[in-house]
């Protein structure tokens, strides 16, 4: 079925109220930014236009891929093909602001005029020394390939693909911003990925269900009533996570004493009141839609809230540019300006069990999944299903075991001693993967969430199931594919500098913690998995995926153990703890903890597989018992039928 391109009046409907937006939150952010001190060059315009693309491209591709419905062999239909084609121009400006912002970064930071920096010769060189500079360059990379596949794809999957990719393109400028450094740095980094992805999802969203409305397209009471639900989300997450990152930032003594404060003040009641203003605007649409099939009312409202929405992009890039005030604050000690926070003493058994520093991206996600699979379970109780107890079990044992892996006393000395980092590691990578695996997320979710309905939008069912049945998936779950990148990372982390050059980072933490957690997922899902795999072994392929795998396991702990040279030694040794008195002993400590702790991991999957058997073998007991009552064991008789001629004959 052809899509139907979108007029070009249906195509730059938005344009005005897009351009008189930026251009109101760039000379807010300028006049803010150079009131306070600040630098007010064209750094702050380039900002802003940026950001601005990057929300516009961000909730485009969030419409086409979640609010409106796809043709049924999975094309985009025509709504979702004008939001793509809004997301691959957002896309290109976004692509030329990250481009230009490489340049401005980089005089910022020096102090020089752009025109000095813009022969290549001399700017390349300077952006391997600037990590923001830098962070912009791989943005610009990463956008560029966005804008191309916006360009490219038609189907329903890859344009939920491009939209994951838009949402991580906020990353990295985000990790290697004010929040990266100084003390607490890592719950500013985290409480800041929150903010701009809860930011980028809400202001982008609406922007795209404005251009939804002004193309009188399809669906739009499911698509504002859907939107609406994830609006009262990321408002809530914007809140929690501001809050969080100006106290880290900022003494509550000094809010309304300090540009700095003021500026925190003026973008907190901006996003109150554009909470309040945009939940009761959107109920009064969404009535509307639903009862008279308009939503007059919600375009009107909601342009009047993009611009309140470009206002706070506005104030948010002056505050960006506007440094904290200095006054009130300690100065950091060498080990919370290397990992965020001190340490006060050894670890002992103590410490480590109830020393907590709570990690607001895995900390929160293990306690999210632990309620949502709570809430499946119950959903199936209530309607008369049952639901095994040890799943569930083993699905909050999991959730727990990452809990404690990230945000206890291990989670805490983990960024600074290597022992303790693989005591953590073999957690997320050996045991809160089985542990998940045995819970069956995706069969209870199958079974609790209701289909979207034909001719709607897919909903949350839909795109589990095309996510267990996509090309990824596939290729992740062969068994030579999650064997190479189970046993694999050990040695290709530890032992090509990878480990060395990420310590310094802390979005490099987030980003190893988010690999074992789901490397091991993958491997032990066609192991032991209650789900159905794309690719399902035999029981005996499923137990020699398992013996491959703990040679290499084995012999990783050896080679620690063995080994004369401090892997991380200058981050290490930089941190001076008192109490690490040798690296090399620590590391081979680490060693012996890498070596033990596979064979607990061993006994649980074996314990599994054994179960597991028992009951495949109990299930084809019954099957045959019933087949035989059904057919009057025919089987059976054709069986003896057979020896009867053979006796005969003989």
């Amino acid at each position: 079925m052809p899509i139907d391109a979108p007029s070009r009046t249906q195509r730059t409907g938005l344009v005005p109220l897009l351009v008189v937006g930026t251009a109101m939150a760039a000379v807010l952010a300028a006049v803010l930014a150079s009131a306070t001190g600040g630098d007010a060059s064209g750094l702050i315009v380039v900002r802003v236009l940026t950001e601005s693309a990057a929300v516009v491209t961000i909730g485009s591709l969030l419409l086409a891929a979640f609010l409106v419905p796809p043709q049924e062999n999975g094309t985009l239909a025509a709504d979702g093909y004008a939001a793509l084609r809004t997301a691959a121009w957002g896309a290109l400006v976004w692509t030329l602001g990250a481009v230009a912002a490489v340049p401005f970064t980089a005089a910022d930071a020096l102090g020089q005029p752009v025109t000095a920096l813009l022969d290549p010769s001399v700017l390349f060189p300077l952006v391997g020394f600037l990590e923001q500079a830098k962070a912009w360059m791989i943005t610009a990379v990463i956008v560029a390939l966005l804008a191309l596949g916006c360009r490219l794809v038609l189907s329903w999957g890859w344009t939920a693909a491009l939209f994951f990719l838009s949402v991580f393109a906020l990353v990295p400028v985000a990790v290697t911003g004010h929040s990266s450094g100084g003390g607490s740095h890592d719950l500013a980094t985290n409480s800041l990925l929150y903010h701009l992805v809860g930011a980028a999802l809400w202001v982008g969203g609406l922007i795209a269900l404005l251009a939804h409305g002004r193309r009188r397209g399809a669906h739009l009471d499911v698509a504002t009533t859907r939107f609406s639900r994830l609006a009262l989300v990321c408002w809530i997450v914007m809140a929690v996570s501001g809050v969080l990152n100006a106290w880290v930032r900022l003494p509550v003594s000094q809010l309304f004493s300090s540009e700095y404060g003021l500026l925190v003040v003026g973008k907190t009641v901006a996003l109150v009141a554009l909470g309040v203003f945009g939940y009761f605007q959107r109920q009064k649409g969404v009535r509307e839609v639903v009862e008279a099939g308009t939503g007059r009312a919600l375009l009107k409202l909601a342009g009047v809230e993009v611009l309140l929405m470009f206002l706070t992009i506005g104030l948010a890039a002056a505050l960006s540019r506007t440094p904290p005030p200095p006054e009130g604050r300690v100065f950091p000690s060498t080990v919370e300006l290397r990992i965020g926070y001190d340490l006060f003493g050894a670890p002992t058994l103590t410490r480590l069990l109830f020393d907590w520093r709570f990690d607001l991206v895995f900390g929160t996600a293990a306690i999210a999944l632990a309620v949502v699979y709570l809430l499946g379970v119950r959903r199936l109780r209530r309607r008369g299903d049952a639901w095994p107890v040890g799943r569930t079990i083993a699905w909050v044992a999991g959730c727990l075991t990452v809990l404690l892996a990230t945000s206890s006393g291990l989670g805490r000395y983990a960024p600074a001693m290597f022992s303790i980092h693989m005591e953590s590691h073999m957690l997320l990578s050996m045991l809160a993967p089985i542990l998940l695996v045995l819970g069956g997320p995706v069969t209870l979710a199958l079974r609790a969430l209701p289909t979207a309905g034909k001719g709607n939008p897919p909903g949350a069912r839909e795109w589990i199931v095309a996510f267990v049945h996509s090309p990824v998936a596939r290729v992740l779950t062969n068994p030579f594919v999650a064997l190479a990148l189970f046993v694999g990372s050990f040695y290709g982390l530890y032992f090509s500098g990878l480990f060395d050059a990420a310590l310094d980072y802390h979005w490099a933490h987030l980003a190893m913690n988010a690999h074992f957690i789901l490397v091991g997922y993958v491997f032990y899902w066609p192991v032991i998995g209650i789900d159905p795999a794309p690719n399902r072994l035999p029981p005996l392929g499923r137990l020699g995926l398992l013996f491959a795998s703990i040679p290499f396991h084995a012999f990783f702990g050896i080679v620690l153990m063995s080994s004369q040279t401090v892997i991380g030694e200058n981050f290490y040794r930089g941190l001076a703890l008192p109490w690490v008195t040798s690296q090399l002993e620590d590391q081979r400590l680490g060693g012996g903890i890498a070596w033990a702790a596979g064979e607990i991991p061993l006994v649980v999957v074996m314990v599994a597989l054994l179960v597991q058997w028992a009951r495949s073998d109990d299930r084809d007991a019954r099957r045959s018992d019933r087949k035989a009552d059904a057919d009057g064991d025919a089987d059976l008789a054709a069986y003896n039928a057979m020896l009867r001629k053979l006796s005969e004959r003989e």
